[in-house]
């Protein structure tokens, strides 16, 4: 029987919100952010966040917000003074890295120049476009906007292979669509024919704004729509997409010719400016045959209309007002947020994502030393000892599997803070002109940086997170975890914390990514990152049932109404994850303790208590109905209060810290529990 009906039974009780004050400075834990009339046992999220969640106001520029947007918001003050201090030295075509990146974000800031060039910068590809006459002018075209960073039809590039994960190859995917997902497009709820309903508006009004008379602007989206509608019919679910063998069909590029005879893969590769290779990865074939029925039988003029409508969707953000305000009312209807972002805000996003190192190496100079590095590195290596400790004792796996795990674990490559080497932008082109054009560079510096590498070894050493970025990551191909220093800061690593607030918040952080190398997707990859089936049939029909037990439970859970349920299945790898990132986050935090004396409590709590608060107050969050929607539809993570309420029930561990006794709705029976790692 789930708890599920229990702990909302318990959240509706604990209403009445009486915070303990705040009284100074607090590292890690703020005891204002309690809500005491909520037992713990019952209502860990709510006791843990109450008094935060009571006052606390979603913002209105923020679909979600919480811990990690705070922080990011901190982020954002030190880039801020960076980006201006850079902009105003920055002379009109730079040369250094400091130089372009106060350029890039000098132009971005030139308000005045954006409204005046208003979707100027776009009109020569507009007008290739509007000439397509053929088929294959129109594969060629498509072909041409991946080379210059942008997408349409389906997703293509250079990626790990699989299967010898040393070199790049060449690798396309489904895509295409406008909307977040291919759900949208099939659902027939009055969340997805509200947002098709917005979609369409969104669509109509930037067809206008491009001199599109109403009539034919809505007809145009109408066909648009429909051409998605069939991309997305033939796309696969993104739980079927968590297979990696559902993604993996390397093939020869005569073979690809023979799946879409209409796309001839040497002419894309050359057209796109990627090298020549021998084979291709094509994700889903059972997409990419019908890409090329639909080649056929879908009139040019709405290909012609799908290209001049992607192109314009991918750069709304940077084009004049009337554009961003099309792009600003769809996100609206999408996630709920009320107000844009001032533009400085939008600007340091957009150089974070297209001039990352550069910006990265700037913020590193001011907020993260090497021994900042050095500490969180400790931590790093203390975890990977206690899920090595772990593994020697697992109970369910056996001693063959055990050995391949072992050695996964001890090959972990650990990337922390900062890269070593930065990219080199020596070739890039950045100047105080139209942003658009910085822009359109930027992205296709990056991509030919990407295309380039085909055929050629993989560069394991190089970042995929940007510096300042606050989140962490596990590549499973490159059997890696990456913590960039802009989350290595509180609350989820200071060093002015105790030792328990530390280990449950960036500790089980650590352990999450950790574990994503033995999840339902990672666990599928070796030490070396192949995608090879390393265990025993016994061990993995004994991991598929207990993962069937987090499965079963996420599913039980409800977001903003009653028929509004978290995606087990969608969400599982990051619910084992942080299963497992707690379970070693505090047995390394136990390690921590041996040989020394117990630390005292502190503010009234355990070590042991505080150790749980720290990663239930990470997670404290304020979200739209719509956002909160879109993210059960869309995104791998449950909602912020299961990633709290879901793990802790399973761990018996939390049951003895807080006291708390069977049939507590914070304490799953030992039928539905489930253990992994």
């Amino acid at each position: 029987m789930s708890a599920t009906p229990r702990l909302l039974a318990a959240a509706l009780a604990c209403c009445a919100v009486a915070a303990l004050p705040a009284q100074g400075v607090h590292h890690g834990l703020d005891p204002a952010n309690l809500d005491t009339t909520c037992a713990p046992c019952q209502d860990f999220y709510r006791y843990a966040n109450g008094g935060w969640l009571a006052r606390t106001s979603l913002p209105p520029e923020y679909a979600s917000y919480g811990s990690f947007t705070e922080l990011v918001e901190r982020n954002n003050e030190t880039l801020h003074r960076i980006a201006d201090r850079l902009a105003a030295a920055a002379p009109s075509t730079p040369k250094t890295p400091d130089g372009k990146l106060g350029a890039f974000y000098a132009s971005c800031m030139d308000s005045s120049a954006v409204e005046r060039a208003g979707a100027g910068p776009l009109q020569a590809e507009l007008g290739r476009f509007a000439a397509i006459t053929s088929t294959g002018e129109l594969v060629s075209s498509v072909a041409r906007l991946h080379g210059s960073g942008r997408e349409a039809l389906f997703n293509f590039g250079g990626t790990p292979d699989f299967k010898n994960s040393t070199m790049t190859i060449a690798s396309t995917s489904q895509g295409g669509l406008g909307l977040p997902d291919r759900d949208y497009y099939v659902r027939s709820d009055s969340t997805a024919t509200a947002l098709r309903a917005a979609y369409l508006r969104y669509l109509s009004a930037t067809l206008q704004l491009l001199g599109d008379q109403p009539v034919a602007a809505d007809s145009t989206a109408q066909r648009v729509m429909a051409l998605e509608t069939a991309l997305a019919r033939a796309s696969l679910t993104r739980v079927e997409r968590r297979d990696p063998s559902a993604n993996y069909h390397k093939m020869p590029l005569a073979a690809a010719d023979s799946l879409t005879p209409h796309v001839t893969w040497a002419s894309f590769l050359r057209d796109a400016g990627a090298p020549k290779t021998d084979a291709i990865n094509v994700g889903q074939p059972r997409f990419f045959r019908a890409v090329d029925s639909l080649l056929t039988v879908v009139p040019l003029a709405d290909w012609r209309a799908y290209l001049r409508w992607h192109l314009v969707r991918q750069s709304a953000q940077w084009l004049s007002r009337p554009f961003v305000n099309e792009s600003f009312r769809f996100q609206s209807a999408l996630t709920g947020v009320k107000e844009q972002q001032p533009r400085w805000k939008r600007c340091l996003q957009a150089a974070n994502f297209l001039m990352g190192d550069a910006i990265g190496q700037a913020y590193v100079k001011e907020t993260f030393g090497p021994d900042a590095r050095g500490r969180a590195l400790q931590m790093v290596d203390n975890l990977i000892s206690a899920l090595d400790d772990r593994l020697h004792t697992l109970e369910w796996m056996g001693d063959s599997t055990r050995a391949q795990a072992l050695t996964k674990l001890r090959a972990i490559r650990k990337k922390i803070g900062y890269p070593d080497k930065w990219r080199d932008y020596s070739t890039l082109v950045v100047d105080r002109g139209p942003f658009l054009g910085n822009v359109l560079r930027a992205q296709a510096f990056a991509t030919k940086r990407n295309l380039d590498r085909i055929g050629k070894p993989v560069e394991r050493d190089e970042w995929r997170m940007t510096t300042p970025t606050v989140n962490a990551s596990y590549n499973p191909s490159l059997n890696d975890i990456t913590f960039p220093a802009g989350i290595l800061q509180p609350p989820f690593f200071d060093p002015a914390a105790d030792d328990a607030v530390n280990y449950g918040g960036m500790g089980a952080v650590i352990g999450h990514e950790m574990t994503h190398g033995f999840d339902d997707q990672g666990r599928q990859f070796d030490a070396v990152g192949n995608l090879r089936d390393w265990w025993t049939a016994d061990d993995a029909e004994r991991f598929k049932t207990r993962a069937g037990l987090v499965v079963q439970q996420f599913d039980s859970y409800t977001v903003v109404d009653s028929a509004t349920h978290v995606n087990g299945r969608l969400t599982l790898g990051e619910d084992i994850a942080d299963l497992g990132g707690l379970k070693v986050a505090y047995a390394a935090f136990q390690r921590s303790l041996a040989g020394k004396p117990r630390p005292p409590d502190i503010e009234g709590l355990t070590p042991e208590q505080r150790f749980f608060l720290a990663w239930a107050q990470i997670w404290r969050s304020k979200a739209t109905d719509q956002s909160l929607r879109n993210q059960v539809t869309v995104d791998p993570h449950a909602p912020a209060r299961w990633r709290v309420m879901g793990p802790l029930s399973n761990l018996p561990e939390f049951t003895r810290a807080f006291r708390c006794q069977a049939g507590d709705p914070m304490v799953r029976p030992d039928s539905l529990r489930a253990q992994i790692w």
